[in-house]
This record gives C-alpha cells, sequence and structure tokens, in this order.
C-alpha cells in the first residue's frame, strides 16, 4: 500500500477495516446484518471521502503551482488562477489584508530587497475530507541583495546574506479557488538571518 496515491490508499483502508469487521463476526459465530440504510450510509461516505480526495488533489495542484512557480518568477497576473479577487490573506505577524491586488503589492515588496526569494518544495502537504482547506509546508529562500525600502525615502542597505527558513500555508478554497490564506514563517528567523536584528 506504500505506493498507492492517498485516495486509493483511503478506501483500500476503509474497505480492509469493513472486512475485518465482517471476519471478526464471521469468526466468532454472529450473523451478520447490514440494514439497507446503514449500506447506503457507507457507500455514501466512501463517495464523499473519494470525491473529497480529488478535490485536495487538484488543489494541491494549484498550490504548488502557486508557489513554484507563481511566487518563485513573480508572475502576479497569474495569482488569479489561485486567488479569489477578494481574497483575506493571514500574514505571520498578525495582520490581515483583503484583495488579490493587496496581496500583489505585498508579495511583489518581498522580492525588492530579495529578488531571488523563492519556494521550491513542499515537503509535506494535504487536505480536509470536504477539499475545502489544504495546508502545505515549504522552504522559503533568498539573498537581501537589494536596498529595503523602510518608508520616507530611506532605505536599509543590502547585507548580502541568505536566507533560509521554513514555512507553512493554510488555505481555504472554494470551486478551485483559495478565498482565505494564512501565512505562517518565524519573522524573527527571517530578520536574523536578514543581517537585521541586534
Amino acid at each position: 500500500m506504500k505506493n498507492m496515491k492517498p485516495s486509493v490508499r483511503s478506501l483500500a483502508i476503509v474497505a480492509i477495516a469493513v472486512l475485518m469487521t465482517v471476519l471478526t463476526s464471521c469468526n466468532s459465530g454472529d450473523k451478520v446484518t447490514v440494514s439497507k440504510t446503514e449500506l447506503d450510509s457507507l457507500r455514501n461516505q466512501i463517495k464523499e471521502m473519494t470525491a473529497g480526495n480529488q478535490v485536495v488533489a487538484r488543489n494541491l495542484v494549484t498550490f504548488d503551482t502557486l508557489d513554484f512557480t507563481v511566487f518563485s518568477n513573480q508572475a502576479w497576473t497569474r495569482l488569479h488562477e489561485s486567488h479569489s479577487k477578494d481574497v483575506k490573506v493571514n500574514w505571520p505577524d498578525g495582520h490581515f489584508t483583503v484583495g488579490i491586488e493587496k496581496h500583489i503589492q505585498d508579495l511583489s515588496a518581498m522580492f525588492v530587497y530579495a529578488p531571488d526569494t523563492r519556494i521550491k518544495q513542499h515537503p509535506v502537504r494535504f487536505g480536509s475530507s470536504n477539499g475545502e482547506w489544504t495546508a502545505v509546508t515549504g522552504i522559503m529562500e533568498g539573498t537581501f541583495s537589494k536596498p529595503m525600502p523602510i518608508g520616507g525615502g530611506k532605505f536599509i542597505q543590502p547585507t548580502g546574506k541568505s536566507f533560509k527558513l521554513p514555512m507553512c500555508t493554510i488555505g481555504h478554497w472554494k470551486d478551485g479557488i483559495m478565498f482565505e490564506e494564512y501565512l505562517f514563517w518565524d519573522n524573527q528567523t527571517y530578520m536574523n538571518q536578514l543581517g537585521l536584528s541586534k
């Protein structure tokens, strides 16, 4: 079962559990009776799990494209492929924004001082049984190689330091598009690696 796809593996586990229950009942001499309602309920649960797994798989493929291609290559004109126009984005520092245009501005700002910022792997990726939620972890990396604007026409000069830190994104989806996104990474570690903390 190690090489099976997650949806097939889930169905196999359910089928094995049902078979073991039936065999255990048969071995104990008990007669197994399953009502039509119970059988229909089990069929519906399997159908929902299968449909949910397909939605999760599709959303995760979209999310891989988002991080590996759209984010890493600053292809902002493609952000609508994964985000709704009024997406709510929750940032690691606790603030949130609303709207895809604001999200593009915020993402673009990260590349001003670290133009090689990228995410190229999602070592952990999964979703909820109904497919509405996904969670991925990744490694965000880059180099502080350009001046960082801090407002009022002032800049922090680049340190030349590289950063590489774990991140996590949780997405809430509807019809294949994220309408809410939660971004997580350790801002203190980020600042330390940029050479900006004392």
